[in-house]
């Protein structure tokens, strides 16, 4: 219908430029147009008094409207208004017809798979148009480009789809080759993370249109499809930890599910689940031990319901490296008191954690209490050098007054947060918080919480703990691992025997239980994040009844405790950090190796000299130097590719001379034969983004019958410049015709006809 009124398709306007090809100039044409409505103008109103009453007023100037209109299109016309555009040669151009080779083309609908409705696509009639204009080029993709002589070499059984690369290779060809335009044939289900930017403008850059035509449903039918797993890279052994398991469906709203950890076919945890809405993201916790230190392959699924329609999305795959290391926690204690003793007690038994005790018993005296003689400086009292402070991951301070530590101990505990990355408990006494003159700096800056104004904060009252929502989904508070029955367990502990006002919250933390005492509901367990570390206050001394008041079975307080060690020590870097953006490679072996090196006081550094050795899957290991980076002190990257799936170990040793500064491990995971079962539906999207932006066109298999003429008007290749004679269009005439029958016909209804 648009070609019928517009004479020319939809391409022809939007790529066309607008020309006057008259003799005379456009102004002329402006002049002319004003003094041809002025003169129609003057003769209307000369003639106002002989005109009949129902003429007169608005409606004489809607017939003048009209009438210049008319006049308007009329010398329009004569200036010969038409489009520039360019036009490819007949047969001196190519077509690269890039199509979809992956494994996602096998994937069957209606009874036809991708590839076949791709087959029936080209040769019911694609192929032979553009043979008819253009010499046609076939390739054929997935993980990397190849030129194909025979649409019979098509497989789809590519592992993987990388349609911004394939696009780069068809961008060399036209360096050597008058390319016209690509027709790309896919579902857009790209492994790759898209399509860059630097592809796009190259492209762009080339002025080569990128035409796709879209295979696959845009929904999936009854399927259920992990999207994301959010796990910790690094663990202590025996830790309980918390994995976030993201998915969607379609098909399946209010059926059940079940959910299961697994390492190596042996259940970690499991629970069941009630699947929500159709198409939204949904995300499931669970709770499971990390076990004994090594690198642990940890396989994330929901079991396959009836009549799933795609089974190889239910699981994935994350690699969890389970430390060995014994982290350290300093306790400071300004007194000896029943709290003191039974946090001790709660983790003396927990082979993982290494707790240090300095404790206070007279106003000069101090008692040390360690598990070995690592430590010895601590006989002198609270460490007054950053490497002896520096040595430890997590710090405590009890009910000691804030000017027991000099101004240097001061500031050398605000930069074991903020510099080295540490943990740091405030626990509640009658000489801490506010009681303590913790309301100054830098204990100010360091708190979750804006203390209160005043003294007096410390209440040798009973008080009862209860959860926050916050505090229901945090580890720290997970007595249980049944959410209902933490909860309750939490309900059921027996009250505290003191409390402290620690004032308000700060924005930005997070309060995770509070207490109810006197009437009154203060904040009792509080976290947030300061710097590279973190810190927490526990408002109470008396939580020591928890154990005393409850059979001697019930762990309650152990496990708490343990829980708010590991808090405190788990993301504590060490002097290097080793990471990659992806430890699971799915069918792409390209692996980004970056490490954070700091120097013995936690000082970035770019002078060292850093080295990975990598160990794959069959045992063998390779070097890899890391170089630092340009604009980011202390980091050092490299590529690398893993050649072979299975798990790899990574260790990164920094040192400066002779000296080595530290040594930091990360683990990643190639796997082939899996990214192609994941978003098998068709990415529209995408598609519609790269046509889009390359100045192509979307379209659908039933609507490539012009595909041919659209890809005739293109700069790229050996093109020249037509022009489109537009004053013969039907839709001109039209709009003249209009504008004389809407006279006629109003003047008719006003009775002057």
């Amino acid at each position: 219908m648009f070609e019928f009124l517009f004479k020319y398709p939809p391409t022809v306007f939007s790529k066309g430029k607008f020309v006057l090809l008259g003799q005379w100039p456009a102004w002329v044409l402006l002049v002319a147009a004003a003094i041809a409505a002025s003169g129609l103008g003057y003769l209307i109103w000369s003639r106002r008094k002989a005109v009949a009453p129902s003429m007169r007023g608005a409606r004489t100037a809607v017939v003048w409207v009209l009438q210049s209109l008319l006049v308007c299109l009329l010398l329009f016309l004569l200036w010969q208004p038409a489009l520039s555009i360019a036009t490819l040669r007949p047969q001196q151009n190519i077509v690269a017809l890039v199509i979809d080779d992956s494994k996602s083309m096998a994937t069957q609908e209606d009874g036809q798979s991708r590839k076949e409705q791709v087959l029936k696509t080209i040769n019911g009639g694609l192929l032979s148009s553009l043979q008819t204009k253009f010499q046609v080029r076939l390739y054929r993709f997935g993980d990397h480009l190849e030129r194909m002589e025979k649409l019979d070499q098509l497989s789809a059984g590519a592992p993987a789809t990388r349609i911004g690369d394939s696009l780069k290779e068809v961008l060399a060809d036209a360096s050597t080759l008058p390319i016209g335009a690509v027709v790309l044939l896919s579902d857009g289900a790209d492994n790759s993370g898209g399509i860059d930017l630097e592809t796009i403008s190259e492209i762009k850059r080339q002025r080569i249109p990128v035409h796709t035509i879209g295979f696959g449903r845009e929904k999936m039918d009854r399927d259920i499809e992990l999207t994301d797993v959010q796990l910790p890279v690094r663990s202590l052994a025996k830790s309980r930890l918390e994995a976030q398991i993201s998915f969607r469906q379609a098909g399946f709203r209010g059926d059940k599910a079940h959910l299961a950890v697994r390492e190596s076919g042996k259940v970690l945890a499991a629970r069941d689940i009630v699947l929500k809405g159709d198409g939204a993201v949904q995300t499931e916790a669970v709770l499971f031990n990390a076990g004994d230190a090594g690198v642990k392959n940890l396989e994330f699924a929901i079991d396959p319901l009836q009549d799933e329609t795609n089974r190889g999305n239910n699981s994935m795959t994350r690699v969890l490296n389970v430390d060995s290391a014994k982290p350290h926690i300093l306790y400071m204690e300004g007194e000896p008191r029943w709290d003191f003793k039974f946090i001790r007690r709660a983790v003396e038994d927990d082979k993982n954690i290494g707790l240090y005790s300095i404790v206070r018993t007279t106003q000069n005296k101090n008692l040390t209490l360690t598990p070995d003689d690592k430590h010895p400086e601590l006989k002198d009292g609270f460490p007054v050098k950053v490497e002896d402070l520096f040595d430890f991951q997590g710090l405590i301070l009890g009910s000691v007054e804030a000017s027991y530590f000099t101004p240097a101990q001061q500031d050398l505990i605000q930069q074991f947060v903020d510099r080295r990355g540490g943990g740091l408990l405030f626990l509640g006494g009658h000489t801490a918080l506010a009681d303590g003159a913790y309301d100054k700096a830098p204990f100010d800056e360091l708190l979750p919480v804006h203390l209160p104004d005043h003294k007096n904060t410390f209440h040798r009252e009973p008080a009862t703990p209860e959860l926050t929502s916050s505090g229901r989904d945090s580890l720290i508070c997970r007595i249980d691992e049944d959410p209902d029955a933490n909860v309750a367990r939490w309900k059921k502990l027996p009250y505290l025997m003191d409390y402290q006002d620690a004032g308000t919250a700060k924005p930005g933390a997070t309060i995770l239980a509070n207490l109810n005492a006197a009437g009154r509901t203060l904040p009792l367990l509080i976290t947030q994040k300061y710097g590279r570390g973190r810190t927490a206050v526990f408002a109470t001394g008396g939580d020591w009844r928890w154990q005393m008041l409850q059979p001697l079975q019930d762990m309650s307080h152990e496990i708490f405790w343990r829980q708010m060690m590991r808090w405190l020590v788990s993301d504590t870097p060490t002097r290097v950090v080793a990471s990659t953006p992806r430890p699971v490679l799915e069918d792409n072996g390209r692996v980004h190796l970056r490490a954070e090196v700091r120097d013995t006081t936690y000082l970035p550094t770019s002078d060292a000299e850093v080295q990975a050795r990598v160990v794959g899957p069959d045992g063998a290991a390779q070097t890899v130097d890391l170089h630092p980076d340009s604009l980011e002190q202390g980091v050092y990257s490299a590529d690398w590719d893993a050649d072979r799936p299975g798990s790899y170990v990574t260790e990164v040793t920094a040192r400066r001379g002779q000296q080595e500064l530290g040594r930091g491990v990360v683990t990643f995971r190639r796997e082939n034969g899996v990214a192609e079962n994941f978003h098998l539906e068709q990415n529209r999207e995408l598609l519609e983004k790269l046509s889009s932006q390359t100045g192509g066109r979307y379209y659908r298999p039933n609507e490539v019958s012009r595909l041919g003429q659209d890809i005739s008007y293109s700069e790229a290749g050996i093109s020249v410049r037509e022009t489109k004679d537009l004053w013969d269009m039907p839709v001109v005439f039209l709009f003249a015709l209009l504008l004389c029958c809407a006279e006629w016909l109003l003047r008719r209804r006003w009775g002057v006809v």
